[in-house]
C-alpha cells in the first residue's frame, strides 16, 4: 500500500458562453485500472466577474482544494492544480451540462464531469453504536513489508460507514467506499485505493478475520478491536521536540534545469559562523524531505542530530512530492542528481555556510546520485554515503530479492529460480528497443508469476523511466572519478543493498580513482535504515523503535566534523 494517487481536477470558465452557464456544483469519477475517486467540483463568480473554483476528492477525503488557474476558450476548458500538480484540458458541450476531456498528473487519464444532481456529499444522522463500532487494526505482509491498517466503524441512520487509515504512511481518515454487513460477515470496499476487505466477525466480538485484496493480489488480514488510542501510536523516541536549539526554515529553490521549484527545510546552527553544511538525499521512492517510511523519519533525526552538532542541514521534499513541483514518476536518478544539485547551490547562496566544506549526505539510492553530483560540480568538498550502491541496479534488486525471500522463509532452490527470473525480465527492458514487442515479452514472462491482475500495473512499473535507468547505471563509473575525501557506511543487516555486494565494489573504484581520502566501514547489528537490528527483514522496519543508531549518526557527524 504505497502512498495512493491524489488525483485532483479543477474548473474554468467562461468566454465564449456565458459565464452563469457553468457556475455550479460538478462531479465526475476519474479511473486508474482499478482506482476510482470521485470528484467534485464547486465554480463561483468572483468580486471581478470572473469565476473560481475549488474541487473536492470525496474518496480521499479531501475538500476545498484550489484551483490555481483558469481559461475557457470558446468551448475548450484548462486549468491546472498546482497543489497536486495536475491540469485538465477538456470540452464543455453547447448545454453547458457535461465536460469531456483528459486529467493529466504523470499520465493522461479521460475524465469528464456533469451537473451535480444531488448533493456530492451526505452528512449521515447519528444512531446507536452497533457492536462493532469503533477502531479495528491489522498489518497485512507485503513483500516483507508490514503496514498498519485501521478501520474506523460507525453506525448511523443510514446503516454502517467507515473510513480508513494507513498510519504508517500518514494517509489518514480516507472513506470507505461501501460497508455491507450480513450477519458476521462484514466487507469493506475501497474503490479509491482498488482495496477491498472480507471478513468474519469472531463471536467475542474482537476480532475479525479475513482477507485484503488489491490489485488483483490477495492477503490474510485479521483485524483486532483496538481498545485504547495508545495502541494505535508507534513510539519513535528520537523524534525531535519544539523547540530546538538551532534555527529552522522553510525554503524554496529553483532547478533550472527541470524547470521547477524545489520545497525543503534548512536547519542552522546557533552562532554566527559560518558552519559545514550538508545536503541529504534521499533514497528510491516517493520521499518526503524527512524520507519518511512505516511511521518513521529518519532524515528529520538525522539532521537534528547533525545541526546539534555544528552543522547546517538542508533535507528537500522530491520532485512532485510534498511542496515540490515536478513529476515523480517521469523522473530518473539522473533527474533527481539535477534535483540534488539544485540544493548544493543553494546552499552555496546562504551566508552561514562555508562554502569550502559543503557536502552531500546519500542514502539509498541517494549514495548513487551523491557521487553522480560530485564529479561534476566542484562545490563538493566531501560525501557520505549511507547504504550506497557499488554495483549496478539490476544485481542488487535481483540480490535483495533473494536475501529477503530466503529470510522470510522461502527455500534456496524457489528464491533462486525468482532471481533468475528478475534477471530475464531486467536483460528484456535492457535489450529490447521495440515498445510494442517489450509489452507483450514482460506480459508473457509475468503470466503465472504475478496474479492476472497485477499484470498491467507490473508492466508499468518495469517500463518506467526510474526502472529503465536505474537497473542500467553502473556507480562505479562515477566513483571511479571521486578525489574528494569519502566516508561510505552500511549496516551489516542491511538486505537491500547488501554490503558483501557493494562495499567491495565502491572500495575497488575509490582506490581505482587514487582517492587518498575514503574510509569504508561496515556497522555491526544496522540494517538499511541504520536501525539496530535482528534480522534485517524490512518487515523489522516499522517495528523497531529506535529510528536511526546514535552509532551511526556520531560517526558521521565527528567525520564531517575532522574534514
Amino acid at each position: 500500500m504505497k502512498k495512493s494517487i491524489f488525483l485532483a481536477f479543477i474548473l474554468a470558465a467562461a468566454c465564449g458562453m456565458q459565464a452563469q452557464n457553468i457556475v455550479g456544483d460538478w462531479q465526475g469519477t476519474l479511473k486508474a485500472g482499478p482506482v476510482e475517486l470521485r470528484l467534485g467540483l464547486h465554480i463561483t463568480k468572483n468580486d471581478k466577474g470572473g469565476l473560481t473554483a475549488t474541487m473536492d476528492s470525496l474518496d480521499q477525503g479531501a475538500s476545498g482544494i484550489p484551483v490555481s488557474s483558469i481559461s475557457l476558450d470558446a468551448t475548450k476548458l484548462n486549468f491546472a492544480v498546482e497543489a497536486v500538480h495536475g491540469s485538465y484540458a477538456g470540452v464543455v458541450n453547447p448545454e453547458g451540462s457535461s465536460i469531456h476531456g483528459t486529467w493529466t498528473q504523470g499520465a493522461p487519464l479521460p475524465l469528464d464531469f456533469t451537473r451535480a444532481t444531488v448533493p456530492l456529499k451526505t452528512e449521515h444522522k447519528p444512531a446507536p453504536p452497533s457492536d462493532i463500532d469503533g477502531a479495528w487494526m491489522g498489518s497485512p505482509d507485503a513483500g516483507g513489508v508490514k503496514l498498519r491498517i485501521v478501520f474506523h466503524l460507525t453506525n448511523t441512520a443510514d446503516g454502517l460507514t467507515a473510513t480508513v487509515d494507513s498510519p504508517d504512511q500518514g494517509a489518514m481518515g480516507m472513506p470507505v467506499t461501501s460497508v455491507t454487513r450480513n450477519g458476521s460477515s462484514l466487507t469493506l470496499e475501497m474503490k479509491q485505493l482498488g482495496g477491498r476487505f472480507e471478513g468474519k466477525i469472531d463471536d467475542d466480538r474482537q476480532g475479525i478475520t479475513g482477507t485484503w485484496t488489491q490489485s488483483g493480489g490477495t492477503l490474510p488480514l485479521v483485524l483486532k478491536r483496538v481498545k485504547n488510542a495508545s495502541e494505535l501510536e508507534r513510539r519513535r523516541p528520537q523524534n525531535p521536540i519544539r523547540p530546538f536549539p538551532y534555527r529552522e526554515e522553510e525554503v524554496r529553490y529553483d532547478n533550472p534545469a527541470a524547470g521547477i521549484k524545489l520545497a525543503a527545510t534548512l536547519t542552522i546552527p546557533p552562532g554566527e559562523g559560518p558552519f559545514p553544511s550538508v545536503l541529504l538525499i534521499a533514497g528510491s521512492g516517493p520521499n518526503d524531505r524527512n524520507e519518511s517510511l512505516v511511521g518513521h523519519r529518519p532524515f528529520l533525526v538525522l539532521a537534528d542530530y547533525l545541526t546539534r552538532q555544528g552543522i547546517v542541514v538542508l533535507r528537500a521534499d522530491k520532485r512532485g512530492i510534498g511542496k515540490s513541483g515536478g513529476d515523480l514518476t517521469l523522473a530518473t536518478t539522473a533527474d533527481f542528481a539535477t534535483d540534488a544539485e539544485a540544493g548544493l547551490e543553494y546552499l552555496a547562496t546562504r551566508p552561514e555556510v562555508n562554502r569550502r566544506k559543503l557536502g552531500l549526505v546519500g542514502h539509498s539510492e541517494g549514495g548513487e546520485i551523491a557521487p553522480m553530483v560530485a564529479v561534476r560540480n566542484p562545490k563538493v568538498a566531501f560525501l557520505v554515503l549511507m547504504a550506497g550502491p557499488g554495483v549496478r541496479g539490476d544485481e542488487i534488486i535481483v540480490e535483495q530479492g533473494r536475501l529477503i525471500s530466503e529470510a522470510s522463509g522461502m527455500s534456496h532452490e524457489q528464491a533462486a529460480t525468482n532471481a533468475a527470473n528478475k534477471r530475464k525480465l531486467f536483460s528484456l527492458i535492457e535489450h529490447q528497443k521495440d515498445a510494442t514487442v517489450l509489452d507483450k515479452e514482460l506480459r508473457e514472462s509475468l503470466a503465472g508469476e504475478v496474479p492476472e491482475g497485477r499484470i498491467e500495473d507490473s508492466v508499468k512499473t518495469l517500463d518506467s523511466p526510474w526502472i529503465r535507468f536505474f537497473i542500467a547505471y553502473d556507480p562505479a563509473v562515477a566513483l571511479r572519478k571521486l578525489t574528494c575525501p569519502v566516508l561510505v557506511l552500511n549496516g551489516e543487516k542491511d538486505m537491500q543493498v547488501p554490503p558483501d555486494q557493494n562495499l567491495p565494489a565502491i572500495r575497488k573504484a575509490l582506490e581505482a580513482a587514487g582517492n587518498q581520502h575514503f574510509e569504508v566501514d561496515e556497522l555491526p547489528g544496522l540494517n538499511h535504515l541504520f536501525q539496530t537490528a535482528k534480522t534485517g527483514l524490512p518487515s523489522e522496519y516499522g517495528e523497531i523503535e529506535e529510528t536511526m543508531s546514535p552509532r551511526a549518526m556520531d560517526k558521521i557527524a565527528s567525520w564531517i566534523l575532522g574534514q
